[in-house]
Formats: structure tokens, sequence, C-alpha cells
């Protein structure tokens, strides 16, 4: 199975920013939002409301979202992990919402202080609340594949998981392979899993490229029928609070391999590999993307 287009979900600007040393500035994160925009990206994750004393990168969030500038066809969300940041998050004009859930028991206690169940439920009065404002809510489940405390993860835990935020009002689920250690056998497994416990068609993956398995596992999620997958640009990002989880799968990587495909996009190659040289510039590093490297060498 091959689909005619996929959505990409552009996460650097949050996911990839808050793992980065160098903090940048408002303008140029809006600078960053804008030539996203400006590439063709239509979702694109701005921030996050987290405390800022956990994550400083991302402190300004509150004059990001009221700065920026609405565009037509893109949708703007945010990161929230509680009543408090959702609160933050719609005084400053957000309109579609992120929550942050664990698929294992250990990711769980050292990123959200609470069990993996009890995470969860939590996460219930903060979609509601979402929903009778209107706002779009997206759920993120991430260590689907393995933790790297509590060893493989179950997929009827993930299975189980997924459920219960779709079932409290997610709109969209990202299943994140947050080490970056899945194969496509463990893919194809886990969307097997899943099947007729949620829609298929509600399921996006967020992939890391540890062992270099992001692309195949791309292609493993799409002949499941998946056609929404998360990408940073440059491919920068990784947990802070997971040290050994690798960067993100490169936007660029990803817009390159379906041009080949002839699978759409909608997004604008040289425009993003413009935008990720930009950035690595403003970060003060190369940034891992191969594509990007290999179009400032001219090798395409």
């Amino acid at each position: 199975m091959r689909p005619e287009r996929i959505t990409i979900v552009e996460v650097a600007p949050r996911d990839g920013l808050q793992a980065e040393d160098r903090v940048l500035s408002t303008d140029l994160k809006l600078e960053l939002l804008e030539r996203l925009a400006d590439a063709g990206h239509i979702a694109i994750e701005a921030t996050s409301f987290v405390s800022p004393k956990a994550v400083p990168q991302l402190a300004d969030a509150e004059e990001l979202m009221r700065r920026l500038k609405p565009r037509a066809g893109v949708r703007y969300s945010a990161l929230v992990p509680n009543e408090t940041g959702l609160e933050r998050a719609i005084s400053s004009g957000v309109h579609e919402i992120a929550v942050f859930a664990s698929a294992s028991e250990s990711y769980s206690r050292k990123n959200l202080n609470r069990s993996r169940d009890d995470g969860l439920a939590g996460y219930g009065p903060v979609i509601r609340k979402a929903k009778d404002g209107r706002l779009r809510v997206r759920g993120y489940l991430s260590m689907v594949i393995a933790d790297p405390w509590d060893g493989p993860t179950d997929p009827a835990v993930v299975s189980v998981a997924s459920k219960r935020l779709l079932d409290f009002g997610c709109d969209e689920l990202s299943l994140g392979d947050t080490l970056g250690v899945g194969t496509p056998g463990d893919v194809t497994r886990l969307v097997g899993a899943i099947r007729g416990a949620i829609p298929i068609e509600k399921v996006a993956f967020h992939f890391h490229d540890t062992y270099g398995q992001a692309l195949a596992n791309v292609l493993a999620a799409m002949g499941e029928g998946v056609t929404t997958f998360d990408a940073s640009v440059g491919g920068i990002g990784g947990s802070p609070f997971a040290k050994m989880a690798g960067g993100n799968l490169a936007t660029e990587d990803l817009v390159w391999m379906c041009k080949g495909m002839g699978i759409a996009t909608g997004v604008d190659l040289e425009k993003l590999v413009a935008t990720s040289h930009w950035l690595g510039a403003q970060l003060g590093r190369e940034l891992p993307a191969h594509v990007s490297r290999a179009m400032r060498s001219g090798e395409h």
C-alpha cells in the first residue's frame, strides 16, 4: 500500500528546540515558524506550555503565541502538561493543543512524575476542558516500542493506552518510538495490535533515527495505512528526559524519499533545505539531516 499523499507534522520548533543547548530568541523562533509555513507546512508544533524550569528553551511560549501571525490553512499547536498549561495556552490564543503520555511505566515516572495509569487518567479533565473550548487535541504516546529502563513495550499496553486517549476526546494520536530502536517489523506488529481497537486514520507516528531506521519505519507504517508522520527540520530533537534518544526523523529526508516515490507532501524541498541550513547557523552547528548535507555540497 502506498498513499498518494501524506501529512507531515513539523515538530522542530518544540520537540527540536527543547533539546538544544543554545536558546533561540523569540524573534528567531518566529522566523523559523514563518520559514516553515512558507515551505508549505500545514501543521506545525510551535511551542510548549510546560514549566520554564523544566524546559527553559521554551520559556517564552506566551510571548511567542501572542506574536505569531495566523496563516490561512496552517495549524499551530502547543504542548500542555496539565490544566494550568492549558489555561496558559488558551489565554495566549492557542487553538490546538497536544498532551503527552507514556506507554511505559519508568518513563512516565521520570518525565511526568506519575505512574503510567495516573498520567493517562490525569489528561481526561485536560482534554475535556480543551474540547469544551473547541480546541483540537493531539495526543502523544511515547515509548511505544521500548523503554530504556523497562525494556520492550507490550503492544497490547500501547493499544489500551491509545484507546483511552482517543476515548477522552483526542482528535489524533501520535505514537512515538522515543528511543529510535524500532524496526519495520516492530512497526508492523504494533499497528496489527492496535488495529481494531482504534481507527488507523487517527494514528500518526513519531520516529527517532537513533539506529537509522526512521525512513524504513515510515515505509512500514505507510504499508499499514498510516498517512501522518512527525518530522523535524534538520533532524534536530530528542527527549531531554531520555538522553539516550537520538534525533528526530529529518523532515527533508522524509520529503526527499516521498518525492522519489511520487507521494505528495505539499512541502517545498528547496525552501526546507534552506531553512535547515539557516537553523543550523542559528544553533551554531551542522544539523544531522542527510539531504541538507548532500544538497549543501551539490550532491543532488
